[in-house]
């Protein structure tokens, strides 16, 4: 009986830079639904690869004093090796500047312009060079680029443009009546209001200013936007040809069962590329899944501020299955997660060292020490409490992790993993091995116990080796087994007997102590990276005379839009899964207001109640980790980390405004 395909990609990495372990999060987290995919019994292929094109790789290339094709070859090749360091199981690494698929790009553009879908005209507005796309002055944020908060320049070229008004109502009827395709269902929400139901602009889709991308062939002045050349790598990795000669794996995999992308890029993913295969004439992917963000505490990584970690450095410390199980375990489904130096190895110890590591080691140890390291299947059959209600447990977790992992939601799948080794644990505590074996007409029952133990462990391994590969393997090791499929995962009993080996612990427990001085080693060679992109070029440098950065000048006019009242904070209390934020309520006058403030680390929430501070009270209301703000607090923050919030020096009613 022949498989049932199944075609998974990842968003193509940009090759503008190492990836740190946010991006890194996505390629594992693929690579773990492929490898299940695949024990349920699918043909998977899965792709991923890197996007080469574009204004910032060139500016790069130019600024390192190579070649675009000489940078790209160095960081495409650095992003695949931390992709096989992590483990991920790619049929394909696609890139952009194969051959191929610059050959099927051209093609494609063309066919767009020559069915009347693409235009010549002039562009004029403002453009974002790390995102790579065109604003409208009404589209920004603050001035600044709505996707990534980065300064925006202005541009006026020439350009082709693709007439996406063409297909959006047909988009529109897709998602509608395809309520699955864009997923989870607030990324879909977020696409139909603040996108598609508003009305769509015409796309740009080449440029004049720069040279890095792939020519328009019967126009040699444009290259063709990133954006169209990138996404198109989903359907010219697999063999799809414009001009109607498929090769053979686009014939079996099209469409893709999932495109797995981070939630800032939903809009090119949902829109840009679903109205370009229409255009194509091809059918739509089956679902777009955008993840959530990897956070360090609760801000993004930033070079410049030496927060960044990357995948080498977290497994060189944690090992690989370590760095897979945190970022796998600890994203939510549709809220961004955290990560950071101390709570990955809080959760190596008290998960991976305690729960499962322990549980092993345990296990193994008391076959040998009782049995010479082989026990057998009981010939008796003869249960006790509480065998059944065990072996229920272990044998029932499979339909829960399937369940969980055909709605993508990962974390919960293996949750449910963890929850049976738990109750393996406590199974040892309930039977007491140790107690049976200063029985001598207990030994069978210690026998029966210790099978019990080997059994589920071996079950729980076979679920886990989707997630952590090297883990099981070695749980397999062993006990001299191999993963089961998930069928044999719900028959308890399997094996007449099992031979238990004594090896290295899985998971040895770490004093964060003793990693400090390697992590400050990392920061600083961030931080001295960081600053040395950010040094002037020029060898004749000027000392500043001020140590504070000077702002721009501003006029009283604008001073007069900001409303700043005090208000006295009558409640306070911390927000949940935030170490830095505080929830103040506050009373101005006779209005009451929800604000949020990053000051945790500087007050209790019990200094804050009965204070009264100055706040900004007119700006728009907002959602900061579900609760909602209606405001700011003001504080000063010198350069030692000392934060001062800004109190009136005499009493005066709540609610007064500052002129």
């Amino acid at each position: 009986m022949d498989k049932k395909p199944y075609y998974i990609t990842t968003a193509i990495a940009y090759t503008s830079g190492k990836p740190h372990i946010g991006n890194t999060y996505e390629a594992v987290l693929a690579d773990a639904i492929a490898r299940f995919k695949r024990k349920q019994g699918y043909d998977v292929f899965f792709q991923t690869g890197t996007d080469e094109h574009g204004q910032k790789i060139q500016e790069k290339a130019q600024a390192a004093g190579v070649t675009p094709q000489a940078y790209v070859d160095n960081i495409a090749g650095e992003i695949k090796g931390i992709w096989d360091l992590v483990g991920t199981s790619y049929d394909k690494f696609m890139r952009t500047t194969d051959p191929d698929h610059v050959k099927q790009v051209s093609k494609i553009f063309k066919k767009f312009y020559d069915q009347g879908d693409i235009y010549k005209s002039y562009y004029e507005g403002m453009y974002c060079t790390p995102c790579e796309s065109f604003w409208t002055e009404s589209q920004l944020v603050d001035g600044k680029c709505p996707d990534c908060g980065r300064e925006v320049k202005p541009a006026k070229e020439e350009a082709y443009f693709f007439k996406m008004g063409k297909y959006a109502d047909r988009l529109i009827e897709h998602i509608n009546k395809h309520p699955e395709f864009i997923q989870p269902v607030s990324r879909k929400n977020e696409m139909m209001n603040n996108f598609l139901l508003k009305g769509l602009q015409d796309l740009c889709v080449s440029r004049t200013s720069f040279t890095w991308g792939v020519p328009v062939e019967f126009d040699n002045k444009h290259v063709v936007y990133v954006w169209l050349d990138a996404l198109t790598n989903y359907i010219t990795g697999i063999g799809y040809d414009a001009d109607g000669n498929h090769g053979e794996n686009y014939k079996k995999y099209w469409p893709a069962d999932l495109h797995l992308i981070g939630k800032d890029i939903l809009r090119f993913h949902t829109i840009y590329w679903p109205i370009f295969l229409m255009a194509l004439g091809e059918p739509l992917p089956k679902q777009v899944f955008g993840h959530p963000w990897l956070l360090m505490g609760d801000g993004k990584m930033s070079k410049s501020k030496g927060n960044v970690i990357y995948a080498d450095d977290l497994a060189r410390l944690f090992g690989v299955d370590a760095v897979r199980y945190f970022v796998l375990h600890e994203m939510p489904f549709d809220n961004d997660g955290q990560i950071t130096w101390e709570l990955v190895c809080e959760r190596f110890n008290t998960e991976l060292a305690n729960v499962l590591g322990n549980l092993v080691s345990r296990t193994v140890a008391m076959i040998g020490k009782y049995f010479g390291g082989t026990v057998a299947r009981s010939l008796t059959q003869n249960e006790e409490e509480p065998d059944a209600e065990f072996k229920a447990t272990v044998t029932g977790t499979v339909k829960k992790v399937v369940a969980k992992a055909d709605e993508l939601r990962i974390a919960d799948a293996i949750s449910e993993i963890f929850t049976l080794f738990r109750r393996a644990n406590k199974y040892i505590d309930e039977t007491m091995p140790w107690a049976l074996a200063k029985d001598e007409s207990k030994k069978a029952r210690l026998s029966d116990v210790l099978y019990n133990l080997a059994e589920a462990i071996q079950i729980g391994a076979s679920l886990l080796d989707s997630f952590m590969p090297e883990t099981s393997a070695k749980i397999f090791s062993a006990f001299g087994g191999e993963s089961r499929t998930l069928e044999d995962c719900e028959t308890f009993g399997l094996r007449e007997r099992v031979t238990a080996i004594t090896i290295p612990p899985l998971f040895a427990r770490i004093d964060f102590k003793t990693l400090e001085p390697e992590i400050e080693k990392i920061r600083t060679a961030q931080m001295a990276e960081a600053a040395q992109t950010a040094a002037p070029t020029s060898e004749k440098t000027e000392e500043p005379t001020e140590t504070t950065e000077k702002a721009p000048e501003i006029t009283i006019d604008d001073f007069a839009k900001v409303q700043l009242r005090v208000g006295e904070i009558i409640a306070c209390e911390k927000v949940a899964k935030s170490s830095k934020l505080l929830h103040e309520t506050v009373k101005f006058g006779n209005e009451v207001r929800s604000i949020v403030s990053g000051i945790a680390k500087h007050y209790t929430p019990e200094e804050m109640v009965g204070k009264k501070v100055v706040f900004v009270t007119n700006l728009p209301p907002r959602t900061v980790c579900g609760v909602l703000s209606e405001g700011m607090i003001l504080a000063a923050e010198d350069e030692d980390g000392k934060l001062a919030l800004v109190v009136p020096d005499k009493d005066i009613k709540s609610g007064a405004e500052l002129g």
